[in-house]
């Protein structure tokens, strides 16, 4: 009997962005009879729905992609170093196509729900449109950057302009020839989108809650050569990436910022600000974690934004003063800066004019209306658990999830929850996730998942669940090691601040992707001790 007829799969895949793709993939490799579920209506994860003009990737497109597959590495071109959103979707329909990994998918189908049965050791999915799929084995790869947010201002309601959120862009596109357009949001969507908005709109107001640094992104085509050299070290640049920190063949220097003299950190930090990316977030070792060495690299990057703006007032609203440098994501731009000397551009200090209201025709802030034709709302995400706490789930003894991380979220590993028995998060809460390259990352966790998946398959194994004492101590070990740097000292969505009412505490793992690949490597090599295995 077919899986959907009443019998189980054994794993279901909830996301098909390259972590759910990748899973599928591996999973349907193994002989798993496996089933993915997608709310958008194809592939793509983020970047089927962040379409928004300039939304681009701030890792080296070489290294933001599979390596799975040698064949794969060989024979696609990445025609840019920062590959935009249209190829990166490209790149991930290709391998959807050639694996043949679509037919394992139902698409339009968003996860609402999920249940354990304590006694048949079954998950029951649900879906918005009343599904309902039944698995042994169920992974979560819903996305740390996939819950928009839209903001809770008076008035919102009711504007009857035209109405865009960055995070669920219309595949059409959008024309804002002659229109008077409103960007709320200045993080790294704000700061993509709106330059090429500024080149079209009659007029361009920018709400700024809260300053970024940004660097400018240095894209070009990759040269002939450059192709040739990487096909042929594909394989030495992986290797340097699979248990470096950021998952990425780059690192900071060997040497302290102030064991440097000044020349040797001015040349440092401009050859690492004209590396774009983010490089410029790990020029020195200590630039994270010693103050005074992060001090140098602020000076250096103000200095930048100093010499792009020509109105110092606004270079100064620009310059964030609430935060050590790289504690809030560094952005990429084309031209941010630049966009406020056009005289079509303003920005509104939310910090110093409060947005009042949105009315039917545009926005009052304390001190004056602006007038718009077009809202669009860059406003961000309930980052790392937003995705997976939207969706009503219950674990043994119908344990809600909501409930158990009212105090904050507390896993082994990341992607194991006690309580949850042979369910499973990627990319989330207590992993690298977004302080690592997110495709080498997806790979390494769903390597882990599925291998711990077919151990107890073929040792009769029918749950798995992580155990609550080593939740706690991977929980304290992370925020420990949190402490240790410059990072607990913003208010950013690493803290989950962007979210009222949300508990304050750096979410993702902070010691590096290979540290955390070994702590990993460990688990599975001694049987998975810190795992509750049970026939």
């Amino acid at each position: 009997m077919h899986p959907e007829q009443g019998s189980p799969f054994d794993v279901i895949i909830i996301g098909a962005g390259f972590a759910g793709l990748y899973g599928v993939h591996q999973a349907a490799k193994a002989g798993l009879n496996v089933l993915g579920l997608e709310a958008g209506e194809g592939v793509g994860g983020t970047w089927f729905w962040n379409r928004y003009p300039g939304a681009r990737c701030d890792v080296e497109s070489v290294d933001y992609s599979y390596s799975f597959d040698e064949d794969l590495q060989q024979s696609w071109t990445w025609t840019e170093r920062f590959a935009a959103q249209p190829e990166i979707l490209d790149y991930i329909n290709h391998v959807a196509d050639r694996f043949e990994l679509k037919r394992h998918y139902r698409f339009g189908q968003r996860v609402i729900g999920a249940s354990f049965d304590d006694a048949a050791a079954i998950w029951t999915v649900r879906t918005e449109r009343g599904d309902e799929f039944r698995s042994q084995f169920v992974i979560f790869a819903t996305g740390c950057l996939s819950a928009p947010i839209k903001p809770n201002i008076p008035g919102i309601e009711s504007f009857a302009g035209e109405e865009l959120f960055t995070a669920q862009w219309p595949e059409q596109g959008v024309s804002f020839e002659g229109k008077r357009v409103g960007v709320i949001g200045t993080g790294s969507s704000g700061i993509q989108v709106s330059p090429i908005i500024a080149r079209e709109a009659k007029a361009l107001t920018v709400f700024q809650r809260s300053a970024n640094f940004s660097v400018p992104v240095p894209n070009r085509p990759w040269t002939e050569e450059e192709q040739t050299d990487i096909r042929a070290t594909y394989r030495q640049r992986r290797e340097r990436s699979y248990y470096a920190g950021a998952a990425t063949p780059h690192a900071s220097l060997e040497t302290k910022a102030l064991d440097m003299s000044a020349e040797d950190r001015a040349t440092a930090m401009e050859d690492r600000w004209n590396g774009g990316g983010v490089l410029f977030n790990k020029v020195f070792p200590d630039q994270n974690s010693d103050i005074r060495a992060n001090e140098l690299v602020r000076e250096f990057a103000v200095a930048k934004i100093r010499a792009k703006v020509d109105d110092q007032a606004v270079a100064d609203d620009l310059i964030p003063n609430d935060h050590p440098i790289g504690t809030k994501r560094i952005c990429t731009d084309s031209g941010y800066y630049e966009m406020f000397n056009r005289p079509n551009v303003s920005l509104v200090n939310l910090r110093r004019e409060a947005i009042e209201e949105v009315t039917p025709t545009g926005i009052r802030t304390a001190d004056q209306f602006i007038e718009l034709d077009t809202l669009v709302y860059a406003t961000g995400f309930d980052a790392m658990t937003g995705a997976l706490l939207r969706i009503d789930l219950h674990g043994a003894g119908d344990a809600r999830l909501g409930d158990l991380w009212a105090d904050g979220p507390v896993t082994y590993l990341g992607f194991g929850i006690p309580g949850f028995p042979n369910m499973f998060s990627i990319n989330s809460v207590g992993t690298p996730s977004v302080m690592a390259n997110m495709v080498l990352h997806s790979e390494q966790q769903l390597d882990w998942v599925l291998a711990l998946v077919q151990h107890c398959r073929a040792n009769g194994i029918r749950t798995a669940e992580a155990r609550s004492e080593a939740a706690v101590k991977w929980t304290d070990h992370l925020l420990e090691v949190a402490e240790g740097t410059l990072f607990v000292k913003a208010n950013s969505w690493y803290m989950g601040a962007n979210v009222e009412g949300k508990k304050r505490v750096f979410m993702p793992y902070i010691g590096g992707f290979g540290n955390y690949r070994r702590y990993c490597d460990d688990e599975r090599d001694n049987g998975y001790p810190n795992f509750e295995l049970t026939a």
